[in-house]
């Protein structure tokens, strides 16, 4: 491959005669890739530069043959560094893979391997790919700066996104930058993504559609107009509030359908921080739930999915977002508004029908998966708007008025 002349870098007796200073001199060594040498007082040092896509990233690839012969290595010659170079800006065959700095798209990647190969929610990397620019995905996770993050994120409240989605949205993608920092020792920019992708002012503040029983019910039953097997896997939705991940997940040995209390043992969802320890927690059903639970499970082995479709696959086997179009059109069917009414409405709504009946808020937290902190962040303002005065007025204080010939003066005030 011909390599490009630059008189003034290509012998370390030209270099001598350059003038020392922290920005380096650049040579266009290939379209979109520079080699720069940097002048110190005493070797100098070779740096590649790649500017290609939005991409505008700088890394240190070895010391100039200044003061010392080249090997290759660790100290290169001109025509040495402008092939590793272009070895580390292209990722050509045979480059030092490991020595090539990790771009943003690249720990995306990563991190999205690292959800499936846990079982865990892909969404969380997916989200954040939808939204973000090229120029921070071709750019490395060691040269990231809180004001790249800042700028990112604060381009999408420019764009109208929610707070509570960009907060999403971002967690992905700090997660994404904190794996690759675990991974790499020579990623020490962590304070940026802690500083720089903080969450918004109003991000716990979502829109919680809570729907009254009747509203419910007719969901349901629209579900099981459009789909028999939909209409079932709505109904434990809306019985249990757990999520459609963690619906999915369930196993027909997890139905406890022939005892006087019929349950089902939902899996724990992987929300939270670190590694969430895989759990399972009794869910009480209704014995009209258990008994169309029974009939789907037939003779089936305990470890074969729960909940199919009418074709014996497992929802969300293929597809993590099948049911979304569906339940638009059984919500539509239903009299709502699909933009409005999503199948969290039906966890929000078991949530706060347990509170209204009176379970305690440990409980309740329990059984949908969640924190009494988080039920209390999000739940309180929505059971006092509905409960009214009705629950707060049990705890007033009542204290009989006294008689009108019964009035006793208080000490040192006339009669």
């Amino acid at each position: 491959m011909p390599k490009p002349r630059a008189g003034k870098l290509e012998t370390a007796t030209a270099r001598r005669r350059l003038e020392v200073r922290r920005k380096p001199y650049y040579a266009t060594i290939s379209p979109a890739i520079q080699l720069g040498y940097r002048r110190n007082i005493g070797g100098g040092s070779w740096s590649v530069r790649c500017i290609a896509q939005g991409a505008d990233w700088i890394k240190k690839i070895g010391l100039a043959d200044d003061l010392e012969p080249a090997d290759g290595k660790h100290v290169l010659s001109y025509w040495q560094a402008i092939d590793v170079a272009r070895a580390l800006a292209r990722r050509q065959p045979g480059a030092d893979d490991a020595n090539r700095p990790v771009t943003v798209g690249e720990a995306l990647d990563r991190y999205q391997r690292d959800l499936d190969s846990r079982g865990a929610d892909a969404q969380n990397a997916n989200r954040v790919r939808r939204h973000l620019t090229p120029t921070l995905a071709t750019k490395p996770v060691a040269l990231l700066t809180m004001n790249d993050l800042r700028h990112w994120r604060d381009g999408l409240v420019s764009k109208g996104v929610a707070p509570a989605t960009i907060n999403r949205t971002r967690a992905g993608l700090r997660a994404a930058l904190e794996l690759a920092a675990s991974l790499d020792d020579r990623i020490t920019n962590r304070n940026a993504f802690r500083s720089g992708l903080k969450g918004l002012p109003g991000g716990k503040n979502a829109r919680r559609v809570v729907l009254p029983d009747a509203d419910v019910r007719r969901i349901v039953q629209a579900a099981y107009e459009h789909d028999r097997a939909f209409g079932i896997l709505i109904e434990v939705l809306a019985q249990t509030g757990a999520r459609i991940s963690q619906a999915a997940r369930l196993r027909c040995g997890d139905l406890q359908a022939d005892g006087p209390d019929p349950r089902l043992l939902m899996p724990t969802s992987y929300k939270g921080r670190g590694q969430k320890e895989r759990q399972q927690v009794p869910v009480p059903i209704p014995d009209s739930l258990a008994t169309l639970l029974k009939e789907l499970r037939g003779d089936r082995p305990d470890d074969a999915p729960l909940l199919i479709k009418g074709d014996g696959t497992r929802w969300l086997e293929k597809n993590k977002s099948e049911q979304w179009n569906i339940f638009r059109a059984v919500a539509e069917h239903a009299g709502f508004d699909p933009d409005e009414i999503t199948t969290y409405a039906l966890r929000h709504s078991s949530i706060c029908r347990s509170l209204l009946k009176g379970s305690p808020i440990s409980l309740v937290a329990r059984l949908h998966d969640t924190s009494s902190d988080e039920i209390e962040a999000h739940y309180a303002a929505y059971i006092l708007d509905v409960a009214g005065d009705v629950l707060p007025r049990k705890g007033l204080l009542q204290i009989e008025a006294p008689d009108g010939d019964n009035v006793v003066p208080l000490p040192g005030r006339r009669p």
